[in-house]
Order: structure tokens, then C-alpha cells, then sequence
């Protein structure tokens, strides 16, 4: 299991529960802000695109709370497709990735 599950810090580069739950919940609060200034700005000629940000805001919030399940379930930091362990530096910048940057790429190319 790649997610460090104790306290104290973190094993080979690997974030802690703790860290990564703060990381999310910190993705957590600017998306929701960004939601909540898209829907303030009211309707306008840029309103469809208010919208459409808005809606992709709702989407990374969703595998924000994806994320706070495979924390729970163990399986946290760790790809989906391919089952290696997702590199911290990637983590630290995409808490909620739920790939290796490989797969990402793979997922992204698929039609």
C-alpha cells in the first residue's frame, strides 16, 4: 500500500494519511470557492462559460471525494489502471490523480 498511514511522517517520500487528506481538503475548499465566484459573477455574455467552468469545478470536486474513499479503503497513491504506486511529486501536485502520469497519458489518448 503506497499511502503511509502513520502519524509521525512520511516513508519514502510517501504522504502520510494525514498529509493527504489535508491536501485534499485543501483542493476541496479552493475548488468550491471557484464555484461559488463563477455562480456570484451572474449571467452575462461569458455565462456559458461561467457555466462550463463551473461544471469542470463540480467534476474535480467528485474525484475529490474519490480520493477521500481510496484513502479509506487503502488504496490511495496507488494507479488504477496499471496498480504501481503514483510518484509523491505528483501527488503533492494532483491529490486526487487517480493514475500514473503513464497511464494518464494512455487514458487521454484513447478515443
Amino acid at each position: 500500500m503506497p499511502l503511509d498511514t502513520s502519524q509521525s511522517g512520511p516513508r519514502s517520500g510517501r504522504p502520510t494519511a494525514h498529509e493527504a487528506r489535508r491536501r485534499l481538503e485543501h483542493a476541496r475548499s479552493s475548488r468550491m470557492a471557484r464555484i461559488q465566484a463563477l455562480l456570484g459573477a451572474g449571467q452575462s455574455a461569458e455565462g456559458h462559460l461561467m457555466s462550463a467552468q463551473a461544471e469542470a469545478n463540480r467534476r474535480v470536486l467528485k474525484e475529490i471525494e474519490e480520493a477521500f474513499t481510496r484513502i479509506e479503503d487503502g488504496s490511495y497513491g496507488t494507479c488504477l489502471k496499471c496498480s504501481r504506486p503514483v510518484p509523491a511529486e505528483r501527488l503533492e501536485i494532483l491529490p486526487y490523480t487517480r493514475y500514473c502520469v503513464a497511464c494518464q497519458h494512455g487514458a487521454a489518448a484513447r478515443p
